[in-house]
């Protein structure tokens, strides 16, 4: 197969995979057509499949990992993942009261260093948590959106910080326990708050940026206190090698 025109058909491969990830239609997790798969659909060459990868990758829109494929979205930060190895348990107490202090505090310096297209991305991610049909698709975008504005706020400690907790929020049993707190009407008051915090990230108003991000999780937190989520025993992490 030959590339032809490769800018031309690199600028067709990137709309097209545009149009999977604003359309709904990556899978659950995210995950894209291979490049061969791409190659095949849409007549071009690797190459042309390539340079569309590497356009979107340089741009934050999607992430991709040796062996296990391309995803819409950031990638985790692979810190979190060995941070997470060496805490072995926490409490869902124990989670909110950091994500409690170490948010807010990120979403604040957001609203300082974000770029324009960093404020479209999260206002795409914020109608996919909206949108979203089932838990595991609520979970992908929301984490999406958490990890974007901890992403843009340009400070590598507190963003350690937060893929350590990133990484103990994916527990299978904490996501249980999430998904057990939601309904019709937390998922719309979720969406008037995650539009709150990037309002207020947009406008550049750091302090409001924060004070919605506070809110945020303070409602989060009420919500699982309210299904008997927050109780005091530990919820072990499992290890991963």
């Amino acid at each position: 197969m030959f590339d032809g025109d490769v800018t031309n058909n690199s600028t067709i491969v990137r709309a097209r995979l545009m149009a999977l990830i604003n359309n709904g239609g990556v899978g659950q997790d995210g995950r894209l057509p291979t490049e061969r798969e791409l190659c095949t659909q849409l007549h071009v060459g690797r190459r042309a499949v390539r340079l569309a990868l590497e356009s979107l990758e340089a741009e934050g829109l999607i992430w991709r990992r040796q062996g296990k494929g391309t995803f819409a979205g950031q990638q985790p930060d692979p810190t979190g993942v060995l941070a997470a190895q060496l805490v072995g348990e926490t409490t869902p107490v124990q989670v909110m009261e950091a994500r409690l202090c170490i948010e807010p505090a990120l979403a604040s310096l957001c609203a300082r260093r974000v770029l324009p297209d960093d404020v479209k991305r999260m206002r795409h991610l914020a109608r996919r948590v909206l949108d979203a049909t089932d838990p595991d698709s609520t979970e992908l975008w929301d984490g999406a959106l958490h990890r974007l504005i901890a992403q843009a706020a340009g400070n590598r400690p507190l963003m350690t910080m937060f893929a350590l907790l990133d990484e103990v929020r994916a527990n299978e049993v904490w996501r249980g326990l999430r998904s057990r707190a939601r309904s019709l009407e937390t998922l719309k008051i979720t969406d008037r708050q995650h539009n709150a915090i990037i309002d207020a990230i947009e406008a550049g108003d750091s302090d409001a940026a924060g004070s919605a991000m506070h809110e945020h999780l303070s409602t989060l937190m009420q919500n699982l206190t309210r299904v008997g989520a927050m109780a005091p025993a530990a919820i072990p992490i499992p290890a991963k090698f």
